[in-house]
């Protein structure tokens, strides 16, 4: 099985992740309007897509009242059935999250439903706050049998660049008996054209995504042979070893809970036009490694010197931290993370 960031199922890919800046008040409605059509898409069942909307409503409040240079980010998870919104902010930061969570807890005399309605809704909730920085909270929402997806330690986000109608950039994640495979690609340019080839690559690699890494890219370089072409990287996580390839610029990066183990971009070249000879490489990934796999939209100094907080968020946390202090608005922007070890349930 394999998805995408809108194909929970292993479908054709639609849309990329919906962002909505909380700027002002007014953007709570539209927050939960497009949480409700985010959970429609995805098929939730029942009073899911309202309990959806409920959750962002009451996320885009919390930052409206109490922080700045926030955003809530809608979409379907990145494997299996379900969706998530995520919400960071520039505010400062939860002194008492423990109380927080506690139903009627209030700090500007309304009736307190907030973070204990959504502790009640999600399937799953994580939250990072830190004094004076901010927040970072993520509701997933999955089926009643769905339940697995949503504790996955797995996760993406992937945006247009600003103004842009389509998005260059896309991803899938299989999961098999090799272990987790994750394909990231970055369609040259912007728009139509740089859409396509992406989605060519994803197709390809959806026939096989259990084959050698070398044999995923030689596929992906016919099957883009007539479209403007592609920078991609595939990482592969089997137990405590990790395999990287790629050829142009998709960073990998792996991060333990105090440091960057590796840094690794792929080698010069295009897939579809002058592609080079795959070469794949082999590392150690310990259990509670975290794998980051990024294209350009994203500022590789990040991985420069990241601060230990950076370093220790879960990856629905960490994918949002990213894109929300690192993300360049000019170019399309994909992040996938994942925390070992995962193997397919």
């Amino acid at each position: 099985m394999t998805s995408g960031p809108t194909t929970p199922s292993g479908g054709a890919l639609a849309a990329t992740t919906r962002a909505v800046p909380i700027d002002h008040f007014s953007a709570v409605h539209l927050a939960a309007a497009t949480a409700r059509a985010v959970a429609q898409c995805c098929g939730l069942p029942g009073a899911l897509p309202d309990q959806a909307a409920v959750v962002a409503s009451e996320l885009a409040s919390n930052i409206a009242k109490h922080a700045h240079g926030g955003s809530l980010y809608l979409q379907p998870l990145a494997y299996g059935d379900g969706m998530e919104v995520i919400a960071v902010d520039r505010g400062p930061g939860m002194r008492e999250l423990e109380r927080c969570l506690t139903d009627g807890y209030t700090t500007t005399n309304t009736l307190g439903a907030g973070l204990g309605a959504i502790s009640r809704i999600a399937t799953t909730l994580t939250i990072r706050t830190r004094s004076g920085t901010g927040t970072l909270v993520c509701a997933r929402l999955a089926p009643p049998r769905r339940t697995a997806d949503a504790e996955r330690p797995l996760a993406s986000l992937c945006l247009p660049a600003d103004g842009e109608e389509h998005c260059g950039d896309a991803f899938t994640v299989a999961l098999t008996d090799r272990g987790l495979t994750a394909l990231v690609v970055d369609g040259l340019g912007h728009g139509a054209e740089a859409a396509e080839a992406a989605r060519a690559a994803v197709r390809s690699f959806r026939r096989a995504p259990d084959a050698d890494l070398p044999d995923l890219f030689t596929a992906a370089n016919r099957a883009l042979r007539h479209s403007r072409g592609a920078a991609l990287a595939v990482l592969r996580l089997e137990d405590t070893a990790a395999s990287y390839c790629g050829v142009g610029n998709v960073r990998a990066v792996l991060l333990s809970p105090d440091d960057v183990t590796h840094r690794l971009t792929g080698r010069p070249g295009v897939v579809g036009w002058n592609m080079p000879a795959p070469q794949v490489r082999r590392l150690s990934a310990p259990v509670g490694t975290t794998a980051v796999l990024h294209t350009d939209g994203l500022d590789h100094r990040w991985a420069r010197t990241p601060e230990p907080f950076l370093l220790r968020l879960p990856p629905p946390l960490l994918t949002a931290a990213l894109v929300h202090g690192f993300r360049s608005s000019r170019d399309d922007t994909t992040v996938v993370a994942v925390k070992t070890p995962q193997r397919p349930r």
